[in-house]
């Protein structure tokens, strides 16, 4: 099986006097990479460049070793992209969709056809094929938006908040389907839905205000807070002094108390608390501890 890379190189994008990416440097390689951060921190603004929807100031980005706009059409092709908002003409039906966006792909119209028909499948939309998609869930929409990402069986495949707004049984389907469909592409997965990439990134990347502060796997990033995590039983009124002086990943009924899971060593030990195993939506509180206040 094939490795890919993509590399990027001091890429800078400002919209106004807003920066949004400040030198971004990267390199990529065949596999799943969580693209991790709150909403503003450049996510969508790294992922339209590299998909060249908007111009770049400066840098350069790579396909194993080809810049990508000299590539050219030659791109587009081995791309697969799922925007994060979803746009349709209501009045179509799912099959014929996916056929027109095939063929926007350069596939013949026989094959345009076949490869639809399997991804209907593949998703579980083959007995809706023929509905209009406006009559479509918001989670059935996605699920579309998905296949038409993976018509062209890209070698490069970008999501950018595949499971915003959907209900969490469809935001399991999608994570999973993620899965089954990353072998032999690089998967580059926008969220600010920690669990949407803990289970199934082999790399995170956390951007914030425009800029990677790291780019790990996961059980180095969460191994780092070992012996910082701690959960105590705390009573109800304690709880805004709690607030005040901890930062607090989560929080759950304890019998006339809250269990409160905290950050930091000496106000866990403070608490009386006992030492938790660390996960991703604690790496998360560390490098953005504002969100969840």
């Amino acid at each position: 099986m094939a490795e890919h890379e993509l590399k990027i190189s001091g890429l800078t994008k400002h919209y106004g006097k807003t920066l949004a990416l400040d030198e971004v440097n990267l390199t990529v390689q065949t596999g799943i990479c969580g693209l991790l951060g709150p909403n503003g921190a450049g996510k969508s603004t790294l992922i339209n460049l590299i998909t060249d929807n908007v111009k770049r100031e400066t840098g350069s980005i790579l396909w194993d070793g080809n810049e990508i706009l000299k590539m050219g059409a030659g791109f587009r092709r081995i791309l697969g992209y799922m925007p994060q908002q979803q746009g349709y003409y209501a009045d179509w039906d799912a099959e014929d969709f996916l056929v027109y966006m095939a063929r926007l792909k350069g596939a013949g119209r026989t094959e345009a056809r076949k490869r639809s028909g399997e991804l209907l499948a593949e998703v579980g939309l083959s007995d809706v094929r023929r509905d209009r998609i406006g009559s479509f869930s918001g989670g059935m929409k996605q699920r579309l938006l998905f296949a038409q990402s993976l018509i062209s069986d890209p070698q490069l495949l970008i999501l950018d908040e595949p499971t915003a707004g959907i209900d969490p049984s469809e935001r399991i389907f999608i994570r999973n389907y993620i899965s089954q469909v990353a072998g032999g592409r690089i998967v580059l997965l926008a969220t600010h839905i920690v669990s949407d990439i803990e289970a199934i990134a082999d790399r995170i990347i956390i951007l914030k205000a425009g800029r990677i502060l790291r780019y790990e796997t996961p059980e180095t990033l969460t191994e780092e807070l070992r012996g910082e995590v701690f959960e105590s039983e705390v009573p109800l009124e304690k709880l805004p002094e709690i607030y005040r002086r901890c930062q607090v990943s989560n929080e759950r009924r304890c019998g006339t108390g809250m269990l409160v899971r905290t950050i930091g060593r000496e106000t866990g030990l403070a608490l009386g608390g006992r030492e938790a195993e660390p996960g991703l939506e604690d790496v998360y509180l560390r490098y953005f501890p504002n969100e969840r206040r």
